[in-house]
């Protein structure tokens, strides 16, 4: 395993919108009824982040700070 791994700002980015759009999407589904709205903008917080994780690592932010 890479000394940088899961410790870039890329990373860390990443999981924290991903994490933003689990509790987005978990809010939608909890309504009643489903706001399917919500829900939606949760999951594609949950795309965006990964999109988000590949721009910034082509940029350099995935690269070890040694």
């Amino acid at each position: 395993m890479s000394d940088n791994h899961g410790n870039t700002p890329a990373a860390w980015t990443a999981v924290t919108v991903a994490m933003l759009g689990f509790v987005v999407g978990a809010v939608g589904l909890m309504l009643e009824p489903i706001n399917w709205v919500i829900l939606w903008i949760g999951i594609a917080l949950g795309v965006g982040a990964f999109v988000l994780f590949l721009v910034m690592a082509k940029l350099g932010f995935h690269e070890s700070t040694h």
